[in-house]
């Protein structure tokens, strides 16, 4: 099997919050933010399988802090987990100060997709290799997340969801 890394899927986009993009206080739609994450995080899903992608799930969104008129806003994905055909895309979103320069984490996402053939049929994706810390840790919650979306969805029994069991059997 094929692996790649969380970095060979890495999609950094920056742009501009304009005045079409805001509500009626300055401020982002969440709409706006949520295709900019969608975009970057097909991307890195695309990099990753070097496939067609389409969105399946937006797992979780944290909409943290206001991103302001004017704010340059950068957007980095990249794939936390490979499945079968399946890739959990992590999206951190930062603001820029204008005066520093310095990057304040905003907002976070975690998306999921699907490498598709031309027919729309699933196809395999290559492995993860998680390679820092914070890589690793995104890489073994993916798995939990992934088995309680399943439960969830009555498509796998509780008892099998052995990495969700494991965090409450060894709760105090």
């Amino acid at each position: 099997m094929e692996y790649k890394t969380p970095a060979d899927s890495r999609t950094i986009v920056t742009d501009l919050v304009l005045p079409s993009e805001t509500n009626p206080i300055g401020n982002m739609f969440g709409g706006e933010l949520l295709a900019r994450m969608d975009r970057a995080a097909s991307i890195a899903a695309r990099r990753h399988s070097r496939r067609i992608v389409m969105t399946v799930s937006v797992n979780h969104v944290a909409f943290n802090k206001m991103i302001p008129l004017g704010s340059v806003v950068t957007v980095e994905a990249q794939i936390s987990r490979a499945f079968n055909s399946s890739m959990e895309v992590y999206i951190d979103v930062w603001l820029e100060d204008r005066e520093s320069g310095k990057k304040t984490k905003a907002n976070e996402a975690i998306y999921t997709f699907v490498a598709v053939d031309e027919m729309g049929g699933p196809v395999a994706v290559p492995g993860l290799r998680p390679e820092t810390e914070l890589e690793k840790s995104r890489f073994d919650s993916a798995l939990r997340r992934k088995q309680l979306s399943l439960v969830l969805a009555g498509k796998m029994a509780a008892q099998e969801a052995t990495e969700l069991k494991a965090l409450f059997e060894s709760a105090p």
